[in-house]
């Protein structure tokens, strides 16, 4: 990448009376693009900013090369340098419109289980603190909440190791002053629990918040809701151990209708080959970034990505996430709220 902005006009001159300084010149440049962003955004998404610079700057380069060897004639890297720049910069506006700005995303699931008509809400991954704060959050549950859901699931990582406690209560008073026919269920993700110090409460405070505020915590453990269906809340297993499906279900009446809320969407075999019905997961968040996409299905990390699958008769649908963790960039998904409409 220091090779090719030393191509720009300007730096080009410099670069041909010095080598060394016109690098050295370019570099300078680099590094003070890097630490604006740092210090307008953060560390992380100045290095998301310059990790995509430099992969279109490797393509744009990777096509000159190309063109030279199609045409024969050397492809000027001032017009290439200049076109990967563009690129970039349309590349991570649009990323950034689609993880700040929250979206809809509407299932429609049939079941021959007598539930009759269910409207379910659920989101993940509001990561408090990165695209909103508390009152941010409140705007987008009212959205949720002018749909008139029967239920509202939030399926873990409300909150990470940047959120802060008055955010947090914010969220928990806007969530109990909502008037949802069942109420507000929640399990945790691997980031509420939190990976070290640097914040202002804990997992058991956040419990505590949550319980006062009246939302229900599942953790592995399992409600009967007006004896229409069942809630199966998954304790989140990269923090401890978790019981299986098998134990989770064990007494149950199958004939009922049964959702899992499991924030990690990565035990698809057994919560297919149980009598589940409905899988709702997030984690993902559908994949964060083109070309990283599909990465974790790839190395057998997740089983899903993002959306809606269905296996052995039962469905599973993953969220992209209403927020997003520290990066304020999404390509090729874009952040939601899922309402489903069961019948």
């Amino acid at each position: 990448m220091t090779l090719q902005v030393s191509r720009f006009g300007p730096v080009n001159k410099i670069v041909k009376q010095n080598k060394r300084i016109g690098l050295f010149i370019s570099f300078l440049i680099i590094a003070i693009v890097f630490v604006v962003i740092s210090l307008a955004m953060s560390i992380i998404n100045a290095m998301v900013v310059f990790l995509n610079i430099v992969m279109f700057f490797l393509l744009f380069g990777l096509a000159g090369k190309i063109i030279d060897k199609v045409s024969g004639k050397k492809a000027k890297g001032n017009i290439l340098g200049a076109l990967a720049l563009i690129t970039s910069i349309i590349y991570l506006c649009v990323s950034f419109y689609l993880c700040n700005n929250v979206w809809e995303k509407d299932y429609a699931l049939h079941t021959d289980k007598e539930i009759g008509n269910l409207k379910v809400a659920m989101f993940a991954d509001s990561h408090i603190g990165t695209t909103f704060d508390g009152d941010g959050f409140a705007v987008e549950l009212g959205k949720i909440v002018e749909q008139k859901p029967d239920i509202l699931f939030i399926v873990g990582d409300m909150v990470d190791d940047s959120s802060k406690r008055a955010d947090f209560e914010r969220d928990c008073e806007a969530l109990s002053e909502v008037d949802i026919k069942y109420g507000v269920w929640y399990v945790f993700g691997n980031h509420d629990e939190g990976y070290g110090q640097s914040r202002d409460f804990n997992g058991q405070d956040l419990r505590e918040i949550l319980t006062k505020n009246g939302i229900n915590i599942l953790e592995d453990e399992v409600s009967l809701v007006d004896d229409r269906f069942y809630v199966v809340g998954r304790k989140d297993r990269s923090h401890s151990p978790a019981k299986s499906m098998e134990e989770l279900l064990s007494g149950i009446d199958t004939d009922k209708y049964i959702i899992v809320l499991d924030h990690i969407p990565n035990d698809y075999d057994n919560e297919a080959e149980s009598a589940v019905d409905l899988v709702l997961s997030g984690h993902t968040h559908g994949g964060q970034m083109i070309p990283i996409t599909f990465l974790g299905e790839g190395l057998g990390i997740n089983d899903s990505t993002y959306g809606h699958k269905v296996i052995n008769g039962t469905d599973f649908i993953v969220t992209s996430g209403i927020s997003d963790w520290e990066i304020d960039f999404k390509s090729g998904v874009k952040s939601e709220y899922v309402i489903i409409d069961i019948d």
